[in-house]
């Protein structure tokens, strides 16, 4: 085990920063440097190095999986599925979280400082990619000492960058889980994100990305942005069983109020969002996610994007209620992978709570994501502490 993994293993996480001479090289050609990297982790690195996971999170996630978030003070958003006899268990498993580049949560983003200027990047800093975000947790990899994770799980975005993972670091994966994700972005999943962008770039806080240095913030841009995303993580079914047409109060109130227990949901969920959320990373996350196409780099042919992933054992989870990520995409993966040469597993999980059910108490997740770690475990000889 390297110093820095013990340490890591022994303060369960910081910022690693990685210095001017070490620059990430960006798809857009940018180089980014010094680079910083948040991350969390749980478990304990093996003698071996043989029981690393890395855990990569959605759009509006962070490195906090499975620990209280520091600005909030609620539980890790998949602490459910990492912890002692959980799927993901410290007792066997050496589990890392990295915030994504472009993030706000310590990674390097438009609110970090650039060192040119001493004043936040704001626009000034460069568009990233999931393959940028990829290439930046593969860095801290590397430096925690670890060749090869023993598995690389994620949903939704995260899925995204498992895949990524798969085509571009074939080599250091033992196995990879794919959650309610795609091989690229549809022109739906764009306009929702497009929805989203011109309401925070719409507030007048806004100020051309420059609101930190003014000292201002688009709260209201940023909170309708998230209000119409939140509605395609649900299903219309989810919706209907938990709000239907109930009303906040006795009586319509004939005005604007939130006068339906719906809208009162959603804008609790903008107005929470913005207390945790940078909107300048929101715009550069969500055009990550509208380039991904990994298909893109091969001619459009996806199952190319895995040729040298054969040895590599998939496992592709999706649920039947949603439709940001549908089945129908998780099966296009299978097909290319299974075209590929490689080993995928699949399920499509029956619930009615839509994408955002790998957040939520879904048994069905918890059996296949424990089988599946459960098989690995034991073909590389990992056991519990």
């Amino acid at each position: 085990m390297t110093a820095f993994a013990r340490e890591a293993a022994e303060t369960g996480g910081g910022v690693h920063r990685f210095p001017a001479d070490q620059p990430l090289r960006l798809d857009s050609g940018a180089l980014l440097a010094p680079l910083e990297i948040a991350y969390k982790t749980y478990g304990v690195l093996n003698a071996d190095r043989s029981n690393a996971v890395l855990v990569c999170h959605a759009l509006t996630g962070d490195q906090h999986a499975a620990s209280i978030h520091p600005v909030t003070g609620k539980p890790g958003w998949w602490n459910r599925v990492i912890g002692p006899g959980l799927p993901l268990d410290p007792a066997r498993h050496f589990i890392i979280c990295t915030n994504v580049i472009g993030g706000c949560m310590g990674s390097t983003g438009p609110a970090a400082l650039d060192p040119a200027t001493g004043a936040p990047y704001a626009l000034s800093f460069p568009v990233i990619t999931i393959a940028d975000m990829v290439r930046a947790q593969a860095m801290l990899v590397e430096a925690l000492g670890i060749e090869t994770l023993f598995a690389v799980v994620g949903g939704s975005m995260g899925g995204m960058q498992v895949l990524q993972w798969a085509a571009d670091y074939p080599q250091k994966l033992f196995s990879a889980i794919c959650i309610a994700a795609a091989a690229r972005h549809s022109a739906q999943n764009i306009a929702f994100h497009e929805v989203g962008r011109q309401a925070i770039m719409a507030d007048p806080d806004w100020r051309g990305g420059d609101y930190e240095r003014q000292g201002v913030r688009p709260e209201k841009g940023l909170a309708v942005a998230r209000m119409a995303a939140h509605i395609t993580y649900l299903s219309e079914q989810a919706l209907q069983r938990k709000f239907g047409r109930e009303l906040q109060r006795d009586g319509l109130s004939w005005g604007f109020d939130a006068d339906f227990q719906v809208e009162s949901y959603l804008r609790h969920q903008g107005a929470s969002f913005v207390d945790r959320f940078d909107a300048n990373s929101y715009l550069y996350i969500t055009r990550a996610l509208d380039y991904f196409d990994l298909a893109a780099r091969h001619d459009g042919v996806l199952a190319a994007a895995f040729q040298q992933a054969r040895h590599v054992r998939f496992c592709v989870l999706s649920f039947s209620s949603d439709w940001l990520y549908s089945t129908a995409e998780s099966r296009d993966i299978v097909r290319a992978l299974n075209a590929a040469g490689c080993r995928a597993s699949f399920a499509e999980i029956e619930t009615d709570k839509g994408h955002d059910a790998f957040f939520l108490d879904e048994p069905a997740l918890d059996s296949a994501l424990r089988g599946f770690l459960a098989a690995g475990a034991e073909k590389r000889g990992i056991a519990h502490a």
